[in-house]
């Protein structure tokens, strides 16, 4: 029986275009003031820490070195904790002066608001910082939505293609794997939530033919959900 939801973001509960087109352009475009502006930031200064880190530079990096290796990132959309944390930061800017607001399918919005009506924990897994997950449904094409919410994770339980931040996502929640349902448009993650237990639901909204022979349910959007 399922007992809780949780859901992916880009391309599931909402539209990718947004966040290619809308969201990682701005950060691209800010990540230098931002780093000069605010590379006293105790937290700033630790992400930054983390890119040198990564990037296995132990010469120290100045702000500018880092926001060229953040602007690399963001083309190459590496799904990394420093940069996403950055990028959270960047976007509450551009969500509270009202430069955009986040998109959500009005399917996904009519499933959400009736799942919390009916008193099911609702939560959400991206890749992007819990602190931008917060912005992105706090600034939403319907308003504010974080009540419909009961929790929050990201890369810090470990990577969506990793079976392991399925099970610890499940103890956090603490539900057994198999009373989770998790929606997802990645097929990886499908997989490997599986692989931990969780039922399953492939949402793949784009035109193209639906994939046959899979051991999980495919929908086209959240009103085919049921359960």
């Amino acid at each position: 029986m399922i007992k809780a939801i949780l859901t992916d973001i880009e391309g599931t509960t909402s539209s990718i275009s947004f966040v290619k087109d809308v969201l990682f352009p701005y950060a691209y475009q800010e990540m230098e003031n931002f780093l000069v502006q605010h590379f006293n930031n105790d937290f700033v200064y630790e992400q930054a820490k983390m890119v040198c880190e990564l990037e296995g530079l132990k010469d120290g990096c100045q702000p500018r070195q880092i926001a060229e290796i953040l602007r690399e990132w963001i083309k190459c959309d590496r799904k990394l904790t420093p940069l996403k944390e950055l990028q959270g930061m960047i976007w509450e800017k551009g969500y509270k002066n009202g430069d955009y607001q986040a998109h959500i399918y009005e399917d996904a919005y009519e499933k959400l608001t009736q799942w919390h009506q009916e008193n099911i924990p609702i939560y959400i897994y991206s890749s992007g910082s819990v602190y931008a997950q917060k912005l992105f449904f706090g600034y939403s094409n319907y308003g504010n939505l974080l009540n419909l919410f009961s929790g929050f994770f990201d890369t810090n339980v470990g990577y969506k293609q990793e079976v392991d931040s399925y099970n610890l996502i499940a103890e956090k929640m603490e539900f057994k794997p198999e009373e989770i349902l998790f929606l997802s448009d990645i097929e990886d993650e499908i997989i490997s939530a599986d692989k931990a237990g969780m039922k399953t639901i492939w949402v793949i909204r784009d035109e193209q033919q639906l994939p046959e022979n899979k051991p999980y349910k495919i929908v086209r959007n959240f009103h085919e959900i049921n359960f």
